[in-house]
């Protein structure tokens, strides 16, 4: 089981959260960002690091950075330094919208210092300006594709719990115009997070297919995940086990390094914006 941790309670967001410490016993490697792929490759990157695959899991590549298998002139080999890296990419999207209608952000301010509401691609920058928390929900995207010659079998997806604390006390602001109709149909491989109960697992929607799964370069699969809060504030990553070969690992999934976000809205203030209107309004 994950071991959480504490964050900090002062009811605003996370600035430059680290991930959990390293563990030597598998591939282990963060996968963050927004839009853009992580490799796990040995080495620190904008978007995380990687951690090395244990002998036992894979007897043909090193436990560390500096330890592959030397070839004749006393470097790594180009297959050595492929067997050390996660076989996998992500983007990860922790700002989709399963619908605008479905999409609310709790913010701690007025809503006359509050923009009008952004188009589903630019949420991750209006977020980020507003300082803004997934309200009662959070429709996470990811984008999962094998990065080097063989298949990878996904395992499973887990949560690992980061902090749980009272609900926010900010303002509702709702995503959809009053009056505009929303909807559509469930993707597949859509999963549901209960971020309320004791142990929060991944679920796959009823009648869909859970895990394993199976990615390629040349076979990527997209998943949608819906976390839901009511009762708490709950920061939170995703991980992800794999196996190809004789090797497997996990790969840490959050917001850009960070631990995704969400918070119950239960008897907030709610805002909307109507439409053609010019400035946020009482929500009806």
């Amino acid at each position: 089981m994950a071991l959480a941790f504490g964050l900090p309670d002062s009811g605003r967001p996370e600035q430059g959260a680290a991930p959990a410490g390293a563990t030597a016993t598998q591939d282990r490697a963060p996968a963050t960002g927004t839009g853009t792929a992580s490799r796990g490759s040995g080495s620190p990157s904008p978007s995380g690091s990687a951690r090395h695959p244990s002998p036992s899991a894979d007897r043909g590549s090193s436990a560390g950075p500096d330890a592959a298998t030397s070839g004749p002139a006393g470097g790594a080999t180009a297959d050595d330094k492929e067997s050390t890296a996660v076989p996998l990419a992500i983007t990860t999207h922790p700002y989709s919208w399963e619908s605008p209608c479905s999409q609310h952000y709790l913010i701690d301010r007025p809503p006359t210092a509050v923009s009008p509401p952004p188009v589903e691609n630019d949420a991750p920058a209006w977020v980020a300006v507003h300082q803004a928390v997934s309200a009662g929900e959070q429709f996470v995207t990811l984008t999962v594709q094998g990065s080097g010659k063989q298949t990878v079998v996904l395992e499973g997806m887990s949560v690992r719990m980061a902090g749980k604390r009272a609900p926010l006390a900010w303002n509702d602001y709702a995503m959809g115009y009053p009056g505009v109709g929303c909807g559509g149909g469930v993707p597949t491989h859509s999963f549901t997070v209960a971020l309320d109960a004791v142990r929060p697992a991944v679920q796959p929607v009823a009648g869909q297919r859970g895990f394993p799964l199976s990615v390629s370069e040349s076979d990527p699969e997209v998943f949608y995940v819906t976390a839901n809060a009511s009762a708490y504030d709950v920061s939170w990553y995703l991980e992800l086990s794999w196996s190809s070969g004789g090797r497997h690992g996990t790969l840490e999934i959050g917001d850009k390094g960070r631990p995704f976000r969400t918070s119950g809205s239960n008897g907030r203030p709610a805002y909307a914006f109507p439409l053609g209107g010019e400035k946020w309004a009482p929500a009806q």
